[in-house]
């Protein structure tokens, strides 16, 4: 069998958000690209991540203005990233372990090149560990 990489099952060359980016702008391609986040970058660097729920949470249901709130004021915290070259169940263990769905892959200095979702694992014909991930991902926090 290959040896199993992160760069062989994700979803390369993702769109990304500027942090400065109004937050309807960064809805529009959520919804036009069919994804459920976006890596945000400045200068060529992943700074963060922008989901869907961060959307909902702290923009609609607070009542914000998606016009004028930017993505810099709603992004998640520290993003969690893998290199592209990286062994895929070390990623996996990752993501089970922060209980996140997708992780930003980067080569370099923090260079966007991809993003790894739980998605593509499920993709991989590897139903066991897809299960267990979706598993560890979803089990409530103490």
């Amino acid at each position: 069998m290959a040896e199993r990489r992160v760069e062989n099952v994700m979803t390369a060359n993702p769109r990304s958000v500027d942090p400065e980016t109004d937050v309807a702008e960064a809805a529009r391609i959520l919804r036009d690209e069919n994804v459920g986040s976006l890596p945000v970058v400045r200068d060529g660097r992943v700074t963060g991540i922008v989901t869907d729920r961060d959307l909902a949470i702290r923009v609609l249901a607070e009542g914000r203005d998606p016009r004028s709130t930017r993505v810099a004021d709603v992004v998640s915290g520290e993003p969690v990233t893998v290199r592209a070259d990286q062994d895929l169940d070390e990623a996996l263990r990752l993501m089970a372990h922060h209980q996140l769905r997708r992780l930003i892959v980067v080569e370099d200095s923090d260079r966007l090149v991809g993003i790894l979702a739980q998605a593509d694992v499920a993709l991989t014909g590897d139903e066991e560990r897809a299960g267990e991930v979706v598993e560890e991902i979803s089990r409530p926090t103490d």
